[in-house]
């Protein structure tokens, strides 16, 4: 492919490139680059928010670049102190190591595995001595480290940073210059960690490593980092049905990050949000399981959620436009009597502000808003009640 061609294909998505010159310097070059991407396993199972650096890794490798998946079984033991505030729990080689074989496996469920080199970083820091260690400590400055934001935010609140904790990048730079990688990826909160990287390579001779900076990506809450610990997380290893389920749990505003972020596609301008988020689901089930369970999790989806709790009776399709709070109250006798008549106004107020009622997939929030329920669809109140529209 022509360098310019990949450079467009591998910058989209990217937070941050240092340098996009750089980058197109060593495409151009005609050689397969080395494209590291560090990992600490610290623990056995991994989440969608770790596939959006594999699958920046998996376009390297489609475009004939050599994929590195550098186990950190040495800075697991410490622990990423990027965008911590606190010191994460210590855990023993032996522990790490266990992590990283399903680490591994799951991974390949992305990367492809013939064109992937495994390495290991405590193939060389187990064979560092002491002193070894004090001369990479005396590459950098302790002015330097304290520069990490996280860092800084811990001194203001006088939480303690421990001194392995300063080991960290240290060490992450070092693996760059072992492997001599061309290209590190991350997610943005990797930036200080892979400059480190850049400065030892320079101080080595070697030519220094692009840094493509990932979004991070949000939870099922929308707001926080994916993570297990914070309950927010879809996992590669889930099984296909509580896949999909947590994927149509997302809100609308968070699937079109989802689509760039996951499936490096854009949210389709014209579909129904809730067929939008049900293509969605239906494509992550099948990158991680295969297109039959996909198409099961689908229709058991359907079977039990799009038609749960339904009123036996399809309601007519009513015209013209109402408003919701008369809809669900007596304005509209038919309807009011399958949502239970001892429903008030204020009850209705409630549940549209607190984001319970939806009609075809979509949050009303406004009880006063116009319903047009001339189209078929679905008009749900809460958890437990929905009716058929047309």
């Amino acid at each position: 492919m022509d360098p310019a061609e990949s450079l467009e294909i591998l910058c989209r998505g990217c937070a941050e490139i240092i340098s996009r010159d750089e980058l197109r310097r060593k495409l151009a070059a005609g050689r397969p680059l080395q494209v590291k991407l560090g990992v600490d396993p610290t623990a056995p199972d991994i989440h969608f928010g770790h596939t959006v650096t594999l699958q920046k890794l998996r376009q390297f490798q489609d475009l004939g670049h050599d994929g590195i998946l550098l186990i950190g079984d040495f800075t697991a033991m410490i622990g990423d102190p990027s965008g911590r505030s606190a010191t994460r729990p210590q855990l023993t080689h032996d522990e790490v190591l266990a992590n990283a074989k399903t680490y591994q496996e799951q991974a390949f469920k992305v990367l492809d595995e013939k064109r992937t080199r495994v390495v290991f970083n405590g193939d060389w820091f187990k064979k560092m001595t002491f002193t070894d260690v004090i001369r990479l400590n005396s590459r950098v400055t302790l002015q330097q480290m304290l520069q990490r934001e996280d860092f800084r935010e811990r001194i203001d609140k006088s939480q303690p940073i421990r001194a392995h904790e300063v080991q960290y990048p240290i060490m992450q730079g070092w693996d760059s210059v072992m492997i001599q990688a061309d290209v590190e990826l991350g997610g943005t909160d990797q930036l200080f960690n892979i400059m480190v990287g850049r400065d030892l390579q320079k101080e080595e001779g070697q030519e220094p490593q692009v840094a493509m900076m990932l979004p991070i990506l949000e939870g099922l809450d929308g707001t926080q980092k994916m993570s297990k610990s914070l309950g927010n997380a879809i996992g590669v290893n889930d099984a296909p049905g509580d896949m999909f389920g947590k994927v149509m749990s997302i809100s609308d505003a968070l699937m079109a990050r989802y689509y760039t972020l996951l499936l490096s596609r854009d949210l389709p301008a014209e579909a129904h949000p809730m067929a939008a988020k049900k293509e969605l689901a239906r494509s992550l089930v099948e990158r991680f399981h295969s297109a039959g369970e996909a198409d099961a999790a689908l229709e058991e989806f359907e079977r039990r959620f799009s038609g749960r709790d339904l009123q036996n009776a399809e309601l007519p399709a009513f015209n013209p436009a109402v408003p919701l709070i008369d809809v669900i109250t007596a304005g509209v006798e038919a309807y009011a009597q399958c949502f239970g008549q001892d429903k008030s106004r204020g009850d209705i107020r409630r549940l549209a502000v607190q984001g319970s009622i939806q009609w075809r997939g979509e949050k009303v929030t406004d009880p006063k808003a116009m319903l047009d329920l001339s189209q078929s669809g679905i008009l749900r109140l809460d958890k437990t009640r929905a009716v058929r529209v047309g």
